[in-house]
């Protein structure tokens, strides 16, 4: 008889996004009529760059000749596309090796897949409010889990205790949900302590691009002794709007090793490069060709034209909270505003009220962990007409 993984059964019903989508449908049908907001959803508005579509199209054209066409490309991606990472990185304050580069559908896939490289018995930490897909996949393989709280207290930025023993540590700057970003020295104090306890910290950098003040880290391998602990994702769904386009990357040292429940010493380099060339069969070449001129000095200028677009729509939600006196955490280095219910509302009732007062959608903090409760999660990659009018309903709103 085959048997399946009754870990499934134990992961949460994934009830956030259905229930925002009821709640949004019995709207619209109610209210044909209304001018909804979606400031909701983590997607990009804006289209690609030019000289990443410029850069695709004559990938497609070569790929319609004998003489130009690629079939199956190397698993972690082609070296041109490295070297553009590599490069990328350098102007940002990094040296990387282009052999610790593999790329990948994105920062989503990575994030889950890793997994495939540690050992069941690892104890894992993340943050609360948390992206789901750290503890889904560790549910998957019924790891012990711990978390540690965001809260305001700390700024929705968690820092090491010294009380709690970890394996592998989950950290995400800037943050999703929250939008919050750890500076250098609060990076240092994570890596002092995965380096004091033979942990490995995977660290989700999907929105570093958004990171303008070169006084803040957009890599943790700014960070000395970094390379010796930390596993670093990255993504273009963000940084060049390949959210429909998928492509992005995974970082892992050569330097980096850890020790298996046997006393080996194996290199996680080499394990990922294994993993990789096993279970995946690489980005197409044309994606490769717009993601090298996304990682260009001409394509970074574009993108980071686009990325300005959605800071200014930061700008305003922050400017309209400030105004009403709502706490908020985010926006300066993220697309996302994470802002405190307003008169001690439950996320889900503040929902419900932009939803159906103000027509407007937005993210419920408790659907991010328990310590989302009494927030909502707002998004700036929209329009500034709609962000703009947006921002007027709620300035307007009587609570």
């Amino acid at each position: 008889m085959a048997l399946v993984n009754g870990n499934f059964a134990k992961l949460k019903e994934s009830y956030l996004f259905s229930d925002i989508a009821a709640r949004v449908k019995a709207f619209t049908e109610a209210h044909p009529d209304k001018k909804l907001i979606k400031m909701g959803i983590g997607d990009v508005t804006l289209p690609l760059a030019p000289s990443v579509v410029e850069a695709m199209t004559k990938a497609v054209q070569e790929m319609g000749h004998k003489e130009t066409f690629r079939g199956y490309g190397p698993e972690q991606g082609y070296e041109f596309l490295h070297e553009a990472i590599a490069k990328y990185y350098a102007r940002h304050g990094v040296e990387l090796e282009t052999k610790e580069i593999f790329v990948s559908d994105g920062a989503k896939s990575d994030c889950g897949n890793i997994t495939d490289l540690f050992d069941d018995s690892n104890v894992i930490l993340v943050p609360d409010p948390v992206y789901p897909v750290y503890v889904d996949t560790n549910v998957m393989r019924d790891r012990k889990i711990l978390y540690m709280n965001g809260t305001p207290e700390n700024d929705f930025l968690p820092m090491p205790d010294p009380a709690v023993k970890a394996d592998i540590i989950y950290l995400c700057s800037p943050n999703n949900p929250t939008g919050a970003a750890y500076n250098k020295e609060q990076l240092k104090a994570w890596v002092d302590y995965a380096l004091k306890n033979d942990a490995i910290i995977l660290y989700d950098a999907a929105y570093e691009a958004f990171i303008t003040n070169p006084e803040m880290p957009r890599s943790i391998y700014t960070i000395p002794g970094a390379k010796d602990c930390a596993i670093e994702f990255c993504s273009f769904s963000k940084t060049a709007g390949f959210t429909g386009t998928r492509c992005g990357y995974t970082v892992v040292p050569l330097q980096l090793t850890r020790k298996s429940p046997e006393g080996n010493e194996m290199s996680l380099n080499k394990m990922w490069l294994r993993r990789q060339t096993t279970k995946f069969n690489g980005v197409n070449y044309i994606v490769q060709r717009g993601a090298e001129a996304a990682m260009s000095p001409v394509g970074e200028k574009e993108c980071g034209d686009m990325l300005a677009y959605y800071r200014e729509n930061a700008r305003m939600m922050m400017e309209t909270f400030d105004k009403k006196g709502y706490k908020y955490y985010g926006g300066v280095y993220s697309p996302y505003v994470w802002v405190k219910c307003p008169n001690g509302m439950g996320s889900w009732e503040y929902f419900d009220h932009l939803l159906n007062d103000l027509a407007i959608v937005g993210t419920p903090g408790a659907g991010f962990g328990t310590m989302g409760e009494g927030y909502l999660r707002l998004s700036a990659f929209g329009t500034h007409e709609g962000t703009k009018e947006a921002m007027e309903r709620i300035e307007k709103d009587n609570i």
